[in-house]
């Protein structure tokens, strides 16, 4: 991730609060993780969906990118529930 400004919604602090996931660690997963969905029509700017690790934890961090501003919005952070996903996280289960 380039060094762009994070913009935390209120909705997404509130998870993170409530998660025990700090705005360092969601850096981590920005730098370091990989996008594993893509939402292009999203509005008002593309999102997509993020996979990192934090030691052996693994977060989803769902970010929209405004481009034109070098702004990364953080829409919400989540530990992804193993009933829904793959043992990889990165993959939904059928």
């Amino acid at each position: 991730m380039p060094a762009k400004r994070l913009v935390f919604r209120v909705h997404a602090l509130q998870r993170m609060f409530e998660r025990r996931i700090t705005t360092e660690e969601v850096r981590r997963v920005l730098e370091s993780g990989e996008t594993i969905e893509s939402y292009p029509e999203d509005q008002p700017y593309p999102s997509r969906l993020v996979l990192g690790w934090v030691g052996t934890r693994p977060l989803h961090v769902v970010v929209a990118d405004h481009q034109a501003a070098e702004t990364m919005v953080i829409i919400t952070v989540y530990e992804p529930d193993p009933e829904l996903w793959e043992n990889d996280f990165a993959r939904r289960k059928r």
